[in-house]
């Protein structure tokens, strides 16, 4: 069983952290993910940097930005995370854009996924159809789950296409901005986590976008399977570097 399943049956609210590979230093990327689990973290998201990107708020952009300068690239990520295994246990997800993993090639990054533990991805710019005629069997080839998103307006034919497609979670965006970190959640995104929360889907659902601390995080898995914070804890590695995560983590639960 994929490590995304595995998680996913534990009876707890789960928290996944979303960092930028190769940020705030090129060397730093497997260091922040043994110490995010250390620190109890249940899931965490690889982000692969690139120069366009659209649906990201200005912290994870500017940590994308930086990740490039330093010299962060799809090969040198693998390179980095050969050994992961040796030391990380938890579910690893990389999450981007389609374009980087196209110029890759898309059989030869699922098989690298594959021989260095990677168990999903995120790309939300890759269409559902698209993915189901094209790519999905070589996805499933080398046991790679692919991780789709919806939002607040998104349709219930849709969502339950979606669901359908699935086999782990399925994302859910909290609100149709960009990411970044809310100071909370308005009425507006409560009655989409209930709606969603009311379709009954097969698929867990993780909220991301918004989340930022102890009580946006508690608000987003009210209905919820877990919760993503990624710009959030990006602006605390700008502050604080790489050695105070735990501290980072317990203010979240």
């Amino acid at each position: 069983m994929n490590r995304i399943n595995q998680k996913l049956q534990e009876n707890k609210k789960l928290l996944s952290i979303y960092f930028t590979a190769g940020y705030p230093k090129l060397n730093d990327t497997v260091n922040i993910i043994q110490d995010l689990e250390k620190s109890g973290v249940d899931l965490i998201e690889i982000g692969l940097p690139f120069s366009d990107p659209l649906a990201d708020g200005p912290t994870i952009q500017e940590s994308s930005t930086a990740a490039l300068n330093n010299g962060m690239t799809t090969e040198l990520l693998f390179q980095q995370l050969e050994d992961i295994r040796k030391t990380v246990s938890i579910p690893l997800i990389i999450m981007g854009y389609f374009n980087p993993v196209l110029q890759y090639g898309v059989e030869a990054f699922c098989q690298k996924c594959q021989e260095v533990g990677i168990d999903g991805v995120i790309l939300p710019d890759l269409p559902l159809d698209v993915y189901q005629e094209e790519y999905e069997s070589i996805f499933k080839k080398y046991g790679l789950i692919n991780v789709f998103l919806i939002t607040p307006q998104t349709s219930d034919e849709r969502i339950k296409a979606i669901d359908n497609a699935s086999d782990g979670f399925i994302y859910m965006v909290s609100s149709a901005s960009t990411t970044g970190a809310k100071v909370g959640f308005v009425d507006e995104q409560k009655a989409y986590f209930d709606r969603i929360a009311n379709m009954q889907l097969k698929n867990p659902q993780i909220v991301g976008f918004g989340i930022s601390n102890a009580q946006t995080f508690n608000q987003a898995t009210e209905k919820a399977k877990g919760a993503i914070i990624g710009s959030a804890f990006i602006k605390y590695l700008s502050a604080h570097g790489p050695d105070k995560i735990a501290d980072f983590v317990k203010g979240i639960r």
